[in-house]
């Protein structure tokens, strides 16, 4: 008798396991959300731009107010004033006396602007400066004119060639004088700051410099000898009297009362005493 075992399958014959589910129509649980993400968040945006404002409005006023408290406290009457500088043709007492209208202010009210003007407009101050030092005083610093020269019979010229005019002059005839148009005086001025810077390795200074309408150029030197120049070439011209001097002149100067240097190539000479020919060829001296 043949026996046939069969392997039954799994699962053969049971019924299919189900997965749980929720039977139909029953309602499923939802997790409820946090009441602060279902609402709307707050915007600050305008409140942010109303109150900036208003808080600078605020700070603002208080700042003025507490200014206008304390002002009476700090605007004190000035009771000091330092004035600075090497002051060698004006006396401070004349400095006092110019700003007394303005020193009667306070701190905070005092007239600087006015009290700079008024003393820039004396003759020997050139520049002032003025500024408040705490709590109670006023520093001022001068810079005087420095003459140079004299500028024709009524001014003085400073290094820059600005004219000035002091009440009294007599004390300034020492000075060399130039001359020329009102137009010219820096001109007039870097002219003869040049000449003065050529001449003087030969011992000479210039004593008169003088610019003529139709620009010709004059000069005298303190030991009484007049260079002739002409409109042009001023400089080449001024050369061309150094090399001679030294090559012709140098033992005759004292002989000589002008020199006309307007020639292309040479230059005339006018003794006190005849004693030479007039005119001294100078073709190589350029």
């Amino acid at each position: 008798m043949v026996m046939t075992l069969r392997h039954s399958q799994p699962g053969v014959g049971r019924m299919p396991l189900r997965s749980k589910e929720p039977p139909r129509g029953a309602s499923r649980l939802v997790e409820k959300e946090p009441l602060t993400t279902r609402l709307p968040k707050p915007s600050f945006t305008l409140f942010k731009r109303l109150a900036w404002p208003l808080l600078l409005l605020g700070l603002g006023y208080g700042t003025y107010e507490l200014s206008q408290r304390l002002l009476p406290y700090a605007d004190r009457p000035i009771t000091k004033v330092n004035v600075e500088g090497d002051l060698s043709y004006i006396n401070r007492e004349a400095v006092q006396q110019r700003i007394a209208p303005y020193s009667a202010g306070t701190f905070f009210s005092i007239d600087l602007t006015g009290m700079r003007q008024a003393l820039e407009q004396m003759p020997w101050i050139a520049h002032a400066e003025v500024r408040r030092v705490w709590p109670d005083e006023v520093a001022i610093r001068l810079e005087e004119q420095l003459p140079v020269a004299r500028w024709g019979d009524e001014a003085l010229l400073n290094n820059q060639g600005e004219a000035f005019a002091p009440k009294d002059l007599a004390h300034y005839d020492n000075l060399p004088r130039l001359h020329g148009p009102q137009r010219a005086q820096q001109q007039v001025m870097q002219q003869y700051q040049l000449f003065s810077q050529m001449l003087r390795p030969l011992g000479f200074t210039v004593a008169r410099l003088e610019m003529r309408d139709r620009g010709s150029w004059y000069l005298t030197t303190a030991q009484g000898v007049e260079l002739i120049f002409g409109r042009d070439d001023l400089v080449s011209k001024m050369r061309r009297f150094v090399k001679m001097y030294d090559e012709v002149l140098k033992d005759q100067i004292a002989n000589i009362v002008r020199i006309d240097l307007r020639y292309p190539n040479g230059l005339a000479v006018a003794w006190r005493e005849p004693i030479a020919p007039t005119t001294v060829a100078a073709a190589s001296a350029e």
